[in-house]
């Protein structure tokens, strides 16, 4: 029995730093991410994506994705706090993974990339569609352009794409241009219109069409122009970021490294931009860019510095929060001009722009309405590309106690002088009717 003990000891011993090696609000990228392959070739010829994310400090694990010792999660805790999967071709995860398993780490708050191409199984669609995007039903389609593809010495059949409609959008894929268009070769998808999360990060041209390139069209293709996307990301209600892609080859060696020349230009560039596209990209996927926290939410009587237990209707009161985004080493402040703060019981009573003074922290002052009840100070604060913010403090607003009330009201004046004057003529009379008795 004791043997027993020390071998159980023993184990948690080594399995404690990787289960609490999660994911934390305070250093968003210090995590392990795991890497789901079809075949360890892939390890090699997508080297120069993996080394990127090795260079920037992640600790990425290697399994084949049909591997039945693989888990994400172990007594209860994730095991990582990001998913790869470079596996269009699995038919079925191995140990205790599957579709509800990968969306159950979705819904915990973790990070998922999933790389798909011509060979996409069934899996991998639904993965895929239960994060908010449809694959070509037809499973010999690929991304056709006679006039947006990739110029080569063979002229083929145009599936390799050269695309730049990129999302107008710094803070998802960084604020230096892409020069190069990026390489795509694989299958396109379109967007539930019903999920409003998900965003065309990478789009095809309105050229563009979606169908077998071996054989003729013998009907409409399902998916044609800027409708297709070729990269698409999710950010979830609870921050998890998802990027998706129809291809995999993307990633490649071969296509960060490959010189390219869009057709009708006759500018040649002699790298694409898939190595800045994408490593670009998952920073934001993995935190490293446009992760916001909020803390010292603080309110209080402009007059005090201490925060009351409740207000009376009239008060001027302050609100203050500070604010500060990751930059993938340290927390900075953040600098905007649309955070707002409701002052709200039912509905809002009072609507006003935060106020900031470039150090991360954001304050406002008004007068609490002339409404008593249950209020609450909130902030909800969602913009494309950063992490929401949902702040919310109760506290009640009470009336004027009898005695707190003006002993004369400025607005009644002219009725206290009317009753004045009143007073007065009367006495004036009853003077002058008892002097000419």
């Amino acid at each position: 029995m004791g043997k027993f003990w020390v071998i159980f000891v023993a184990s948690i011993s080594i399995l404690l730093p990787f289960l609490c090696n999660s994911f934390s609000p305070e250093t968003p990228t210090d995590r392990r991410v795991l890497v789901l392959l079809d075949d360890f070739a892939v390890k090699s010829s997508h080297s120069s994506y993996f080394n990127s994310l090795k260079l920037r400090g992640f600790d990425l694990d290697f399994k084949l994705a049909d591997d039945p010792k693989i888990a994400l999660q172990r007594y209860g805790q994730y095991l990582y706090d990001a998913l790869i999967l470079f596996c269009p071709s699995v038919e079925r995860f191995g140990g205790s993974v599957d579709v509800a398993a990968i969306i159950n780490f979705v819904d915990s708050g973790h990070d998922l990339i999933i790389a798909a191409d011509v060979n996409a199984s069934d899996v991998i669609r639904e993965v895929a569609t239960e994060c908010g995007v449809d694959f070509d039903e037809d499973p010999s389609a690929m991304v056709i352009d006679h006039t947006g593809y990739a110029v080569s010495e063979t002229e083929g059949d145009h599936t390799l794409i050269a695309s730049d409609d990129f999302i107008k959008s710094d803070v998802i894929i960084g604020s230096k241009k892409i020069e190069a268009p990026v390489l795509f070769q694989g299958i396109g998808h379109s967007l539930n219109p019903v999920n409003s999360l998900v965003l065309k990060v990478l789009s095809a041209s309105p050229s563009a069409y979606s169908a077998n390139p071996l054989s003729k069209l013998s009907t409409p293709p399902s998916l044609t122009g800027s409708a297709i996307s070729l990269v698409s990301v999710v950010q979830a209600r609870n921050n998890a970021r998802i990027l998706i892609t129809g291809s995999l080859s993307m990633f490649s060696n071969r296509f960060f490294r490959s010189g390219v020349q869009k057709s009708g230009s006759s500018t040649k560039y002699e790298k694409s931009g898939n190595e800045q596209f994408l490593t670009e990209l998952s920073k934001w996927i993995f935190h490293e860019r446009g992760h916001l926290k909020a803390v010292n939410v603080k309110h209080h009587k402009v007059v005090e510095t201490d925060e009351p237990a409740l207000y009376r209707i009239n008060d001027e009161l302050e609100y203050s929060v500070e604010i500060y985004e990751w930059s993938g080493t340290s927390w900075e402040p953040y600098v905007t001009d649309d955070v707002q703060v409701q002052f709200y019981m039912m509905s809002p009573y009072i609507l006003k722009t935060l106020s900031n003074d470039k150090k991360g922290l954001y304050s406002a002052s008004f007068k609490v309405p002339d409404v008593y009840g249950v209020f609450q100070f909130k902030v909800e604060y969602q913009k494309l590309g950063y992490t929401s913010l949902s702040l919310s403090k109760q506290i009640p607003v009470r009336p004027y106690r009898h005695n707190e009330y003006e002993r004369f009201i400025p607005t009644a004046y002219p009725y206290y002088g009317a009753a004045f004057a009143t007073m007065a003529g009367f006495f004036i009379f009853s003077f002058v009717h008892l002097y000419n008795k």
